[in-house]
């Protein structure tokens, strides 16, 4: 699936559940959302990693699939705050990551 194919189902879930719990999309919504998202993944993180109380251990594969669900989470949220801001994602991507004309030159 393409990026923007996978913005667009997303970004219509993601609407779809304000919605049902009325809550209304802003951009402040939107950063507090992501905010919540990373704190969840850093918490499954550091529970995967074991860097936390012994009790909240869990078995490997219990605790990479929060990590991953916490990750997928967070990349979702990313593909519908691009498409709120009409950003093109894919080309931010390129041009950061792979070409690297965004990146200052020292």
């Amino acid at each position: 699936m393409e990026i923007k194919e996978l913005q667009e189902k997303v970004t219509k879930i993601f609407s779809d559940n304000l919605k049902r719990d009325k809550i209304d999309l802003s951009d402040d919504y939107l950063m507090l959302k992501i905010t919540e998202e990373l704190g969840e993944l850093a918490q499954s993180y550091i529970i995967h990693k074991k860097k936390c109380r012994p009790e909240k251990y869990l078995p490997e594969e219990e605790s990479k699939k929060r990590v991953a669900k916490e990750l997928a989470d967070v990349v979702g949220l990313a593909l519908v705050i691009s498409k709120i801001l009409k950003i093109d994602l894919e080309e931010a991507i390129i041009k950061k990551w792979i070409t690297k004309e965004w990146v200052k030159k020292k």
